[in-house]
């Protein structure tokens, strides 16, 4: 082990035992921590997760949260916790700090990180900026809402040069940290004081984009928008900020950044950051411009992605990557699954999946991205977000759309009244079927695309689930 970190004798319980919160429990106990491990499910219905914690001293507490969980010196809660969440509330009370595994990892790495969050486009901006960073020989660690925790890394004998974190809303939340007043810290242990209650942010934080999503786990705009400010309301003066200049929300966050701001646009010249000129993606920093590439040499498909490519070139180099590191990666980096992924040809049509679009917003992306005649696979679970938009774009480029899963009547409702020559709109149960009835409908030169615009819980435990099973279904057909 590489060393410690003052947090022996802590008393932590963790609420969550999905990815985050098995790593954390695995290292706090091997830090010397005593951990409890909480989660409403019982472990059956967990798997084989809990399997990693066989011989650590880790108390389990699960099918429900019983209420000595919180005689601790802090409460870590992972990203599927809402703070209105009961148990939270009571935390609250009592003065009980609270945290989750990625402040954590921020707060006792050493080395620079490059935080990355946005309601679509992170997750493909946060792999080609560790990439690029990767291309320019430096030791680097991708980790965060991407699905790795990193705080297991820690562990080992070598901590990276920077590391590269995706961070969702629910993550952010508790970056803005959690001071309630001398009271909470009068009544702070030794051990406990080596987890902060103060609010951070990266040194280079990037915003790819904020529109409506997660309406159904933040109680307004207002909510998700302030969760996803932490990315940059703690930043320091010699910091940097790189924002969306083609989006009114993130053009808001220029305002409030305490540090530098870079920005990047399809539509126009910035001043400071990386742009599209003409068929050109260009970076212009420190004075000075380069052309990264021309468009067509990029290998991801799609206007959004090519804002991935400028935002990811603009955060990397700020980072210290080269413009050679950064137009080795653009030009050859072909995307990350479930993300207009293409999984078969089959009769002359094409089966795309782009599972990672929950919601409207980002189906709308995917289907920009394709002139081919299309059949799309929509539905899944609804997270109170409007359609309209999605239903003019759908009238505009899709041929049939197949309905499934429990929004599959929101989406008839929204797609009723189409003009003549409109979409054919039909509905299948579940997946299967939507892929079954998907391929007798397709003919020859269209385009199969998966892209929900709900998210994956009414069938599956999350989009990657989801599409899995499409792959596997449509490597099934005959």
């Amino acid at each position: 082990m590489r060393g410690e970190y003052g947090l022996r004798g802590l008393r932590a319980t963790i609420i969550g035992a999905a990815r985050e919160g098995i790593a954390l429990a695995r290292f706090l106990a091997a830090q010397g921590a005593q951990v409890a491990l909480s989660d409403a499910k019982l472990a059956e219905a967990l798997g084989g997760a809990l399997a990693e914690l066989e011989g650590l001293p880790v108390r389990l507490a699960l099918g429900g949260h019983p209420p000595d969980l919180l005689d601790v010196d802090v409460l870590f809660l992972s990203p599927g916790v809402p703070l209105g969440a009961p148990l939270v509330q009571e935390a609250r009370r009592r003065g009980v700090p609270l945290s989750s595994e990625p402040r954590l990892f921020t707060q006792l790495c050493r080395a620079p990180v490059v935080g990355i969050t946005g309601s679509s486009g992170k997750t493909t901006t946060t792999t080609l900026v560790g990439r690029m960073l990767e291309e320019d020989g430096r030791r680097t660690w991708v980790g965060g809402n991407i699905g790795r925790p990193l705080i297991g890394e820690l562990l080992g004998c070598q901590e990276p040069e920077v590391a590269v974190m995706e961070l969702s809303s629910f993550q952010l939340e508790l970056f803005h940290g959690d001071c309630q007043g001398a009271e909470t810290e009068r009544l702070r242990t030794e051990a406990s004081r080596a987890i902060s209650l103060e609010g951070w942010s990266p040194p280079v934080a990037v915003v790819t984009n904020i529109t409506p999503n997660h309406l159904d786990r933040h109680a307004s705009m207002e909510e998700y928008i302030h969760a996803k400010a932490a990315i940059l309301d703690y930043q320091a003066p010699v910091d940097w900020a790189v924002l969306n200049s083609d989006n009114e929300a993130t053009v808001a966050f220029a305002g409030r950044a305490r540090g530098q701001v870079a920005r990047f646009s399809l539509r126009g010249s910035v001043a400071c950051g990386a742009m599209l000129r003409g068929d050109e993606l260009w970076l212009r920093l420190a004075g000075r411009e380069a052309p990264i590439c021309h468009r067509r040499e990029l290998r991801l498909r799609g206007e959004h992605n090519v804002a991935n490519v400028l935002a990811a070139a603009c955060a990397a180099s700020l980072a210290g990557a080269s413009l050679d590191a950064v137009r080795a990666v653009a030009t050859t980096f072909a995307g990350v699954p479930h993300r207009l992924e293409i999984v078969r040809r089959w009769r002359d049509v094409t089966f795309v999946n782009d599972s990672i679009a929950t919601s409207p917003e980002r189906a709308i992306a995917a289907l920009r991205a394709f002139d081919e005649p299309l059949v799309l696979l929509a539905g899944g679970r609804d997270k109170h977000l409007p359609w309209d938009e999605w239903a003019d774009w759908v009238r505009r480029k899709v041929r049939v759309v197949v309905a499934f899963g429990e929004c599959a009547p929101l989406i008839e409702a929204a797609l009723a009244g189409s003009p003549p020559g409109g979409p054919t709109v039909r509905r299948a149960k579940d997946l299967p079927g939507a892929v079954a009835l998907a391929a007798r409908m397709a003919q020859a030169g269209e385009v199969v695309l998966l892209s929900p615009g709900g998210t994956s819980f009414d069938a599956f435990a999350d989009f990657e689930a989801r599409g899995q099973a499409f792959r596997d279904l449509v490597q099934q057909l005959q």
